[in-house]
């Protein structure tokens, strides 16, 4: 992670728009806002980054969820604890945060939470337990009903559903299962489609 030089308040970082941004010369890619500081994300993999994508893809052509309100890779969300904000892989948005959020992709804790996340795990186990363990349970605390845990290595995808204020396991969802979400009971995923257009 690349440190920015500018401390900001997080009153400050949350209502930048893109011309503060640049007149403050902050970093131009995505950030994290850690106590004060900004740190710089890697670039996502090719890997990661194909299956985020394409899963927006199957998403949007199945119907169910307007291609509109879903977002890889773009939409901050302010979170409690550190870092103060996430970029989740991919969210799927309400409808009324496209008006909310005009200014900059940022869903803060005035806004009513995404209605999912999803986070491609990468290998490694200070990855794994960043998306396993710290990011479920920002997500928790933040009152996000859904959140995937699509897996590469073991080719899963784990729903977990907010249920009094906890996840709770709905599924883990290999090959042809059908992709149980909740959220979009309609929704027809399975696995499969998912890593066979990522091989």
């Amino acid at each position: 992670m690349t440190q920015a030089a500018r401390k900001l308040t997080f009153e400050e970082y949350a209502s930048l728009d893109a011309e503060d941004w640049a007149r403050l010369g902050l970093p131009e890619g995505r950030c994290e806002y850690w106590d004060g500081e900004l740190f710089e994300l890697p670039t996502e993999s090719e890997p990661n980054d194909f299956i985020a994508n394409f899963l927006m893809f199957l998403l949007a052509s199945t119907g169910v969820i307007p291609l509109r309100l879903i977002r890889p890779h773009s939409c901050e969300i302010e979170v409690s604890g550190r870092p103060r904000t996430r970029y989740p892989d991919l969210v799927i948005l309400r409808d009324e945060h496209i008006s909310a959020t005009k200014r900059r992709l940022f869903i803060t804790l005035k806004m009513a939470p995404p209605q999912l996340v999803a986070e491609v795990v990468s290998p490694g186990n200070a990855n794994q337990r960043r998306d396993y363990e710290a990011k479920r349970t920002q997500y928790q605390e933040r009152g996000i009903p859904e959140y995937w845990l699509i897996d590469p290595d073991q080719q899963s995808i784990t729903v977990l559903v907010l249920e009094n204020g906890k996840y709770r396991e709905s599924g883990c969802f290999k090959g042809s299962d059908r992709v149980v979400s909740p959220a979009f009971p309609t929704l027809t995923l399975t696995a499969d489609q998912l890593f066979a257009g990522s091989s």
